[in-house]
């Protein structure tokens, strides 16, 4: 347990590094290319798990992880809201960006209930492969993106004045960045509240440590699982129908979700997992939401930039939930671990009464 909550905080952390940086440079550069780079980072991950199977091959592996999801956090959600914003369909960013989460935790759900039939067919390297396979998949996917710079160079003097341009720029977009999400109101209160709430969705990682502890089988473990992620792709398909919720409202949700998924995690593992799928399909509606939110009110032109503050936000709040586990460890059972997160999760659900921003898109405090 120790090494497992090792690994997934040098994760948090090498995101927490690069979260900001790759935000500022998805503001700078051709976001589909960060984004078949990012995929093709993700992939390396899963060959150094395969590659080299040491504690020293994992913490690697989780590395190039937390890379790669710098690489796309921020750069993905910026690009999809400025397609739409130069369509004039920026009303459409919640229930497509729902969706693409819905799409997402589908294919997720497929891959964890091939997990145990992969797993009796060719072991943990058939399932490491196979992830490899689908990264690679995944940036051919990145490759067909709208691109968002269309300009070429060739000659070395054109190469050296692009690049300083470039250098300035980012600089440029880092400080705007920045200074947004630092200063007006609106926008400072959304990316501390979606940074709250998908921080708080990080212990989904001890989900299957969770029925490990209850006894269940690890062939049967992938089924539970499946049905948590199948509660995702609900909440998350929902978003577009959820996307005008007031603060009020997403409080109400919040605090179901912390509820339900306290209790399933203490409760025995088949009635338990049910009201953890419920619980945590209700916090990744409340998630989608939040994030979308963000989107809405920035107003500057270092969008990636401030989207990437939320996530290094995110980082913050999953860093602390490892660390938790990670000096309760072995003191307390997983369960109760993850139990106890529903406390924090509660306190959320008060903030989101009074500091999510209203869905109408306002002008700015300065």
């Amino acid at each position: 347990m120790p090494q497992v909550s090792s690994l997934f905080i040098i994760w948090s952390v090498t995101s927490f590094v690069f979260e900001v940086p790759s935000g500022a440079w998805a503001d700078v550069v051709d976001r589909r290319r960060l984004l078949v780079a990012s995929a093709g980072v993700y992939a390396a991950g899963f060959a150094s798990w395969m590659l080299f199977p040491s504690y020293l091959g994992f913490a690697a592996g989780f590395v190039l992880w937390g890379l790669s999801g710098a690489m796309m956090s921020g750069t993905f959600e910026s690009l999809l809201y400025d397609e739409l914003a130069a369509r004039h369909a920026e009303g459409d960013y919640p229930r497509l960006v729902g969706w693409a989460h819905s799409t997402a935790m589908t294919a997720n759900l497929v891959a964890s209930l091939s997990a145990a039939p992969l797993f009796a067919w060719g072991g943990y390297p058939l399932v490491g492969w196979a992830s490899v396979t689908l990264a690679g998949g995944q940036a051919v996917l990145a490759a067909t993106l709208p691109t968002t710079t269309h300009r070429r160079h060739s000659s070395a003097g054109e190469v050296a004045a692009v690049t300083e341009a470039m250098a300035v720029r980012y600089l440029g977009m880092l400080r705007a960045g920045l200074a947004e999400a630092a200063h007006a109101v609106d926008v400072r209160r959304a990316v501390l509240l979606s940074a709250l709430v998908v921080g708080a969705s990080a212990y989904d990682e001890y989900f299957p440590l969770v029925a490990r502890d209850h006894g269940v089988a690890t062939s049967v473990v992938p089924w539970l699982i499946g049905l948590v992620v199948l509660g995702q792709v609900v909440g998350t398909a929902l978003a577009g129908r959820t996307s005008a919720m007031a603060g009020r409202a997403m409080g109400w949700v919040l605090l179901a979700a912390a509820v339900l998924i306290s209790a399933g995690a203490l409760a025995p593992p088949l009635v338990g997992f049910a009201a953890i799928a419920v619980g945590y399909g209700l916090l990744n509606n409340a998630m989608v939401v939040s994030e979308a939110r963000v989107q809405l009110v920035i107003i500057g032109a270092a969008r990636a930039t401030v989207t990437s503050v939320a996530g290094l936000g995110t980082e913050v709040v999953a860093l602390a939930v490892y660390l938790g586990f990670a000096t309760t460890a072995g003191a307390v059972a997983v369960p109760v671990q993850v139990a106890a997160l529903g406390l924090p999760l509660a306190v959320v659900a008060v903030l989101a009464r009074c500091r999510l921003p209203t869905a109408r898109k306002q002008v700015l405090e300065a």
